[in-house]
């Protein structure tokens, strides 16, 4: 009878103790839903529908852009008729690389990216169709393209969470890691190169919103809800200004 007793008096601090976010949970790259046009041309690149919108020289040169978190200068160089590399740097160091690469026929883009920015590589493979064709006399990579397909390195992918009645805590296996109380206040991201704070509110068991911020303006809030079955968490994530929304799911991994 004793042992029973002890085992109810137990057992509802142990439910209090397990969260459905507890776990590892895989990311999956989710489409950019608005086409990418690009215009190589003049010894000029430019670029709407990326991030950022870029106008820059194509020489093979470092040029400076507006500082953003990852980056400062960015470096376009054309590596043949229907190649392209991109390398973007934060004070001299290299962040990212990208190549583009267009098919023979010129109906296909290829573009692989490599973050650097981890204490492991990162690669992110994105496939496009071409939706409006180059201006004469411009390079390959011109035009309009909508992504079809994406692949993310399982290492940028994968996230730990842990969720207590105080606190939410997140961890990479690239080292980027944070504990947030539900108290309101920042706390930094460990390991980010783009110096991110994060504050955490608890609005249920099972729903949580996080707000990303750097040099003290908000960046993102995410809200991560645990869907019936503890199979799915169900994200919608919206920039700072609200002027974009992105949903997508996380998958807890065995």
């Amino acid at each position: 009878m004793k042992r029973l007793i002890l085992l109810l008096l137990l057992s509802p601090a142990i439910s209090f103790s397990q969260s459905p976010f507890d776990g590892t949970w895989l990311f999956t790259v989710q489409l950019p839903t608005e086409p990418a046009v690009y215009l190589l041309a003049k010894g000029m690149f430019r670029c709407s529908g990326c991030l950022p919108n870029l106008e820059i020289e194509a020489d093979g040169n470092d040029h400076k852009v507006a500082e953003a978190p990852y980056w400062d200068t960015v470096n376009v160089q054309i590596v043949d008729a229907h190649t392209v590399l991109f390398i973007a740097k934060k004070t001299g160091k290299t962040m990212f690389t990208e190549v583009d690469a267009v098919s023979p026929d010129g109906a296909a883009l290829t573009q692989l990216v490599k973050d650097t920015t981890e204490s492991e590589t990162v690669t992110v493979e994105t496939r496009n169709r071409r939706i409006a064709k180059a201006p004469p006399g411009a390079h390959a990579v011109s035009g309009s393209w909508r992504a079809y397909r994406t692949n993310r390195s399982r290492n940028g992918s994968i996230s730990q969470y842990k969720c207590t009645p105080d606190s939410f805590s997140a961890e990479t296996p690239l080292g980027e890691k944070f504990n947030a109380k539900f108290d309101g206040k920042d706390y930094p991201v460990e390991d980010d190169p783009g110096h991110t704070m994060v504050s955490a509110r608890l609005l249920s068991p099972d729903e949580v919103e996080l707000t990303s911020n750097r040099n003290g303006k908000v960046v993102a809030i995410k809200q991560m809800s645990v869907m019936p079955g503890g199979r799915l968490i169900h994200v919608v994530l919206k920039n700072g200004e609200g002027e974009t929304v992105t949903t997508f799911d996380l998958k807890k991994q065995p």
